[in-house]
């Protein structure tokens, strides 16, 4: 019976030891659910904080770098359309020039009409060029004597390195940049020999216009190579920071229904237990 004493009832002390112990791991397990995550900040595990903010810092990353991609993926697709309109009037100036240069057939009023059909066409191309824009930037107008309308870097990676940058260089298509206008041409077609010319210039043209289409095409198919390499890679880092961070809500469930059991047994021991020094009174004769 020398467990029967009054000041110091060691039952319930450790059972309310065994309650608290219970209320902080019930409590623990509310946050998680509530919040989902089982690494919240840095007192709940400072060593996997800290990888965890290094991988979702990266996967950031990689979120902006796809952005960045995609955003020179649209411009080069505004390029591409713009190109294909200037090479379609390229082709209808070829088939008047070359209309004009069959003299045997052409009268001097055939001759003027195809004339200002081609100059119209020639100021279309550069007004196309002219408004041909991804935002305010100007992507087929070159400045001065430049034959460079538009150039620049793309960084397309999470990291500050050579590697994680691309070059984006469009060329000019204007109808000067083409030599199809301008002080220096010579192409009018109003009269057959002039009109031969006028052929070999416009082919000349055309040859330009689909360099610059099958340069900015193949930037196209890399930059989607890109999108798709980051776009896994970003999903990776996002599984990794997942498995480290994220709460397996099915486990947690299970404790929690455990700590709530072990709560209300808790509870019903301690009072049990506050209940053992009243036995001494029976050994008093109470």
């Amino acid at each position: 019976m020398s467990s029967l004493v009054v000041n110091t009832n060691l039952s319930a002390i450790q059972t309310l030891n065994d309650l608290n112990a219970t209320n902080n791991a019930e409590s623990t397990a509310i946050s998680r659910l509530s919040s989902g995550l089982q690494i919240q900040n840095a007192a709940t595990g400072p060593a996997q904080y800290v990888v965890s903010q290094a991988l979702q810092s990266e996967a950031n990353g990689y979120g902006t770098a796809i952005s960045n991609a995609q955003d020179g993926v649209s411009m080069i697709q505004t390029v591409s359309g713009a190109l294909s309109q200037i090479s379609s009037i390229l082709q209808t100036m070829e088939q008047l020039a070359l209309t004009s240069a069959n003299g045997a057939t052409q009268t001097t009023t055939s001759l003027q009409a195809n004339n200002s059909e081609f100059t119209d066409l020639k100021a279309s191309i550069t007004e196309i060029a002219k408004t041909t824009t991804f935002g305010t930037t100007k992507l087929l107008v070159g400045t001065g004597a430049s034959t460079t309308a538009y150039a620049a870097s793309l960084q397309v990676g999470a990291f500050k390195t050579v590697n994680e940058q691309i070059g984006l260089s469009i060329s000019a298509v204007t109808s000067e940049s083409l030599k199809l206008a301008g002080t220096s041409s010579t192409v009018a077609i109003t009269s057959a020999t002039k009109a031969l010319s006028a052929v070999a210039a416009v082919q000349a043209a055309i040859q330009t216009v689909d360099k610059v289409a099958s340069t900015v095409g193949a930037k196209q198919n890399e930059l989607n190579a890109i999108v798709a390499n980051l776009t896994v890679g970003q999903q990776n880092l996002q599984a990794a920071n997942s498995q480290l961070v994220d709460v397996n809500m099915a486990q947690e469930m299970t404790t929690f229904s455990t700590d709530q059991i072990l709560m209300q047994s808790g509870v019903s021991m301690l009072a049990q237990a506050q209940q053992l020094p009243s036995l001494v009174l029976k050994l008093m004769g109470g």
